[in-house]
């Protein structure tokens, strides 16, 4: 039985962070508010995805900087004292979140089931998710919907860019154009600079563009640079150069994604561009984009069975791998096969529109 059969007045959303886990919680409280409009939400979210939250309609954004340690969750308690929700949502298990939830007053305070929660989340909520065998993040985030009384079938987003957003695309995409987000969060989850080298070049030889996005982190921008050093294709380079909401643009108008496990992939997903994801570390079932599995280059269960010794279904819901010597596994022939394959439904797709 769903925990409201009528539309509650208020509901509190606890997704901090990372950028590729908030766009999956927008598509469930995107859901939610198609279902019950006139429900007020409020998000409390990262300094950074609040960037991207804070473009959403109708949603009530309280920002959390964790660098601010102590004094930044007294900020957010600060902001919320005086409210009191229906439910609140509590969609992320770390610690952290866990206390900064103790602030939040919610009659029911959801959180994962039993068998996806972790670091005593149990213990600061009231109300659990039934155990599930959903496998991707983006589906254990629905159950929430579906716990409440939302119906979730396929995910849908609803990101308003302005005009200056769009201009940046408007700017540098004139064509079919690839980009690549090169940069995980950690390096060793990063692809070989030579062989995204190989795959500039290679799309430049299909008349693809190419253009590199990511963050202005100096590490990110010497992959860029390191990238360009080793192409011979005409790449444009925006690495640093763009706000969250620019790059969203930028990656609604292009062609096709390169990237691997990182929050471009999955910004791509909201704008329904194809992603070539890189996997090596996770499981792509469990967080690769959600729209583009068919076209992820996985080298996740061969290495993780090996290491753990198991099939892959023995292994644990959220089994990581380790070691940089997991991503120079992924050929260039494994990705351009990918990219030859949406290349060719994205032709096939024009001529149907072109009859």
């Amino acid at each position: 039985m769903a925990l409201f059969s009528t539309p509650p007045r208020s509901i509190c959303i606890l997704r901090l962070s990372a950028i590729g886990d908030v766009c999956h919680a927008i598509a469930v409280v995107q859901a939610i508010q198609r279902q019950w409009p006139t429900t007020e939400i409020t998000w409390v979210v990262g300094k950074v995805e609040a960037q991207l939250v804070n473009a959403l309609p109708n949603i009530t954004v309280i920002s959390f900087d964790k660098k601010a340690g102590w004094h930044g969750i007294k900020q957010v308690w600060q902001q919320l004292k005086s409210q009191r929700f229906d439910a609140l949502l509590d969609m992320q298990v770390a610690l952290r979140a866990s206390v900064l939830s103790l602030g939040i007053k919610a009659k029911y305070r959801v959180g994962f089931s039993k068998n996806r929660t972790k670091e005593g989340q149990w213990l600061f909520t009231n109300k659990h998710l039934p155990n599930t065998n959903s496998v991707h993040v983006l589906d254990n985030m629905a159950d929430f919907a579906r716990y409440i009384g939302v119906p979730f079938t396929t995910p849908e987003w609803n990101i308003p860019l302005t005009t200056e957003d769009n201009s940046v695309a408007e700017q540098y995409i004139h064509q079919p154009t690839l980009v690549i987000s090169p940069a995980a969060s950690k390096d060793e989850r990063n692809w070989l600079p030579d062989r995204y080298a190989a795959i500039a070049d290679y799309a430049a030889t299909k008349g693809l563009a190419v253009i590199l996005c990511g963050s202005p982190s100096d590490r990110e921008q010497q992959l860029g640079q390191h990238i360009i050093s080793l192409s011979n294709a005409p790449i444009i380079n925006l690495i640093g150069k763009t706000t969250l909401l620019q790059l969203t643009a930028l990656l609604r108008a292009a062609t096709v994604v390169l990237a691997p496990d990182s929050g471009p992939a999955h910004l791509a997903t909201t704008q329904n561009t194809p992603v070539i994801g890189l996997y090596g570390h996770s499981n792509p079932a469990r967080t690769g984009p959600y729209l583009s599995l068919p076209y992820t280059v996985s080298v996740y269960q061969q290495v993780a069975e090996q290491h753990y010794g198991k099939p892959l279904g023995e292994l644990p819901w959220g089994a990581r791998v380790k070691g940089s010597d997991i991503m120079p596994q992924i050929s260039v022939a494994m990705v351009k096969e990918k990219l030859d394959l949406i290349l060719s439904s994205a032709m096939s797709l024009a001529s149907k529109e072109n009859i």
